[in-house]
């Protein structure tokens, strides 16, 4: 029932919207110049003898420039950790902490990012070597005696303690839980232990987080060629390396199903490995499992996740209309021939309307900003200056939109450079993000046109821009999107319900010319007391419980479950977020999605603190209250109400 009413409410949209069409196509459509940037083909510089550099940094103009940065940044953290080891401690003491990370983060985050983005192997090779060496440094200085008593003098003087304000103070204990959750208490010998599995976890991410993205093979002579097209072409191999999931062919479905998921071997190994090294490293530092160590500091707190899981498994049990694969992507909910709508949904005209949100939101424009040479690592990447109204520039961000060979189809959200407030000249360092999506290059009759999915996933992604771009903490360690997981994905989800509003997307859509609970439930077992039992078993039992889907026989889905490097444990983070998201919604926007009181009580009280502050007490903050673990199931499950305004609310009125 629910299907055919979004289907009958959108069709009423998209026939609306023809009406209008027809009437106007003898005019030219006009576009803002951050719509026309995105509906256009990028203009080609003409400084190509001058080159300055990955964002700007004048050395990383070639690959042997990462060696040139790292040595700098190693250098400076060396006159860093002896400044902050015999300097008295007092609020200084947190600012040369936070230079710390900031001069570190800095080369690692772009390097993070280069080094699975980057379209020339060289690059992406420089980039991971600094990875694992400034990723090696960090898991020493996190058990740095001497750098560790320096902090601890300071949070154990009340008189000192005293005298700062509430986000020095807690700058201060984060950096704390930092080196407790390393070890810090241990003996050397101990210490030395846990750097050591600290070191070998940074290999093993960085294997497996490689491994889920690479293409499973078959003779062409396996599959039948009328398929052949769809896949990319090795020899006498065809290359699958993806699920084809809004493909309408079943049969093209199954086959990339049963291709892409069959298991590897070394991936297994790696896997395996992977989950006892952290299991191993829990225990070392004094935790029950690796769950604990990473659930410490969220709005979680601890592994009650999997109560949280199961309660909501149970009420979508009892609602007939609720399926056991929760929340769905707008996309897969519209049976409905995508040449209907999409031609509504171009990227220029999606962020054309992103703008106008952000506009009547937070007073902050969008603005198309042409990089200078060699500052993006491909001529499609599109860059825009995040201007507010009354404050000026806030930031920058790097739109890499378009699918790209040996890019991950992975929607991802990166900071590049964290903001802060410069102690010693007063000036604020602007953040910088990448949004990296894999949506299709225009043509040449037509710009690129998203899907309902595709649009949903854009709003996600930019509302995790946002996050970092509206935040103003004094300290890099807290900016953006650096806070506890469970609440970072709070944004970007809540970005999803405007992009489903009617109210909303009827501003820009205009023509041109998920099994979530599964995937947490499955993440808190791999993290939680080793089963003596494969990961394959495990997900068998778990899929059975929380899916309704039988397992596919010789498939091994959780070798492609990337979020198990960057989300281990807290996987559960999306549902959570989206129930918070929820409330927020209902509570705040529901009504009127494009109010500016209520945006700015949401910059105020939800995106400017970053991780300055407690992630409970800033969802209070908005919400003038504390939602019980009651309220946010019963907020997840009422998304799947049919009565629900989302996207599709009646058009009609």
């Amino acid at each position: 029932m629910f299907k055919m009413l979004a289907c009958k409410r959108l069709n009423c949209f998209i026939k609306h919207r023809a009406q209008v069409w027809t009437l106007a196509q003898r005019k030219v459509t006009t576009w803002s110049p951050v719509g026309a940037a995105f509906n256009s083909k990028p203009q080609r510089r003409l400084d190509v003898f001058q080159d300055n550099g990955l964002f700007g940094v004048p050395e990383l103009s070639s690959p042997a420039g990462f060696e040139v940065a790292t040595k700098r940044a190693l250098k400076d953290t060396q006159l860093l950790v002896d400044k902050t080891c015999h300097s008295p401690p007092g609020a200084a003491t947190v600012e040369y902490f936070d230079q710390l990370s900031d001069g570190l983060c800095k080369v690692a985050d772009l390097a993070d990012f280069v080094k699975v983005a980057h379209p020339d192997p060289l690059f992406r090779e420089a980039a991971e070597k600094t990875c694992i060496e400034i990723g090696t440094v960090v898991e020493k200085l996190n058990t740095n005696v001497e750098l560790s008593t320096s902090l601890k003098d300071l949070l154990n003087s009340p008189d000192i303690l005293n005298q700062l304000d509430h986000d020095t103070r807690r700058v201060a204990e984060l950096f704390m839980f930092d080196f407790e959750i390393s070890g810090i208490h241990l003996e050397e010998k101990l210490r030395k232990e846990a750097v050591a599995l600290h070191v070998k976890l940074l290999d093993l991410n960085n294997e497996f987080l490689m491994g889920s993205h690479l293409p499973n093979r078959i003779a062409k002579s396996a599959i039948p060629e009328h398929l052949h097209l769809h896949f990319a072409k090795e020899g006498s191999f065809i290359q699958i390396g993806g699920l084809h999931a809004d493909s309408p062919d079943d049969l093209l479905r199954e086959i990339a199903y049963r291709i892409f998921l069959y298991p590897n071997g070394q991936m297994l190994d790696c896997l395996e490995e992977l989950l006892k090294c952290r299991n191993k490293l829990a225990k070392l530092v004094g935790y029950e499992s690796y769950a604990h160590r990473a659930l410490k500091g969220t709005m979680a707190k601890s592994p009650t996740v999997m109560d949280f899981l199961e309660l909501l498994t149970d009420k979508l049990k009892d609602n007939p209309t609720a399926p056991l694969t929760v929340l769905p992507i707008c996309g897969c909910r519209f049976n409905i021939e995508p040449s209907l709508y999409s031609p509504y949904f171009s990227l220029g005209a999606c962020m054309e309307g992103l703008n106008n949100l952000f506009s009547q939101l937070f007073g902050v424009s969008l603005m198309s900003d042409q990089p200078s040479a060699g500052e993006v690592w491909s001529e499609d990447v599109r860059k825009l200056a995040v201007v507010h109204e009354t404050e000026g520039l806030l930031g920058y961000i790097y739109c890499d939109f378009f699918h790209r060979t040996d890019k991950p189809h992975q929607d991802c959200h990166f900071t590049i450079r964290g903001g802060r407030r410069c102690q010693a000249t007063g000036d604020y360092q602007l953040p910088v993000v990448v949004l990296m999506l894999s949506l299709p290059h225009p043509t040449k009759s037509a710009p690129t046109l998203l899907t309902p999915g595709m649009m949903e996933n854009l709003f996600h992604e930019m509302g995790h821009a946002m996050h970092s771009m509206l935040g103003r903490t004094r300290y890099q360690h807290v900016t953006g999107t650096r806070c506890a997981t469970d609440f970072a994905e709070v944004p970007s989800i809540l970005m999803e319900y405007f992009a489903n509003d009617y109210r909303v997307v009827s501003q820009f859509a205009r023509h041109y010319q998920t099994g979530q609970v599964f995937y947490a439930a499955l993440d808190q077992v791999y993290h939680g007391e080793p089963q003596n039992r494969s990961t394959t078993e495990l997900l068998k039992d778990k899929q059975h419980q929380f899916y309704g889907l039988p397992y596919t026989p010789s498939t091994a889905w959780q070798l492609r479950f990337s979020h198990l490097i960057g989300y281990g444990a807290k996987y559960y983070s999306y549902l959570m977020s989206r129930a918070v998201a929820s409330m927020v919604w209902k509570q705040c926007f529901l009504k009127d999605p494009l109010n500016r009181d209520m945006g700015e009580r949401y910059r105020r009280e939800m995106l400017a603190h970053g991780g300055a502050k407690e992630p409970m007490l800033m969802v209070e903050g908005m919400l003038q209250r504390r939602p019980t673990m009651e309220e946010l199931v019963d907020a997840l499950v009422s998304d799947l109400n049919p009565n629900f305004e989302t996207f599709i609310m009646d058009s009609e009125s």
